[in-house]
């Protein structure tokens, strides 16, 4: 039987990665990015107007896009890919709208054509996900996920 120990649960609790780009304490409310005008508060960042007197900073979305440091890369990739780019960068725009509606710091950092297909690099993990999956949802086809814990970022590979 292994008794539990203070250490082990400290342990235990630790996250298995550290995101550079969240906050390392709570932020003060509200707070406003300078870049592209999302609100924190309530916890979290959200499309609203700007509040009198609020505080100034990069939201974790505009810092990404700043540093050229994606967390989602969203591989598309087969012959399907060529044939069909309109309309799969039709269905990419359209994740990408409904997710950033809800949520301003899931946002497409580029698409960029790469051997014959697309990759799509995003500011979120989730993004890269919903991505991939509507993708693998109207065209079937071959969807992977890799995490990579060293970086904290998601790679996800679909191929037809």
């Amino acid at each position: 039987m292994v008794e539990w120990t203070g250490r082990m649960r400290d342990r235990l609790n630790q996250p298995r990665f550290h995101d550079t780009y969240k906050a390392k304490e709570k932020l003060p409310e509200p707070t406003v990015c300078d870049e592209c005008g999302a609100v924190f508060h309530k916890g979290r960042w959200q499309w609203a107007e700007r509040p009198e007197g609020a505080h100034t900073m990069l939201c974790p979305a505009c810092a990404r896009i700043r540093d050229k440091c994606p967390a989602g890369f969203v591989n598309l990739r087969g012959s399907f890919v060529a044939e069909h780019r309109d309309d799969i960068l039709g269905l990419v725009r359209n994740v990408e709208q409904r997710e950033q509606g809800e949520h301003p710091i899931e946002r497409i950092m580029a698409i960029e054509d790469e051997d014959g297909g697309l990759l799509v690099t995003t500011t979120e993990m989730h993004l890269a996900t919903a991505i991939g999956t509507a993708v693998h949802h109207a065209y079937h086809g071959t969807l992977e996920s890799r995490h990579a814990d060293a970086d904290n970022t998601l790679h996800i590979a679909w191929e037809r």
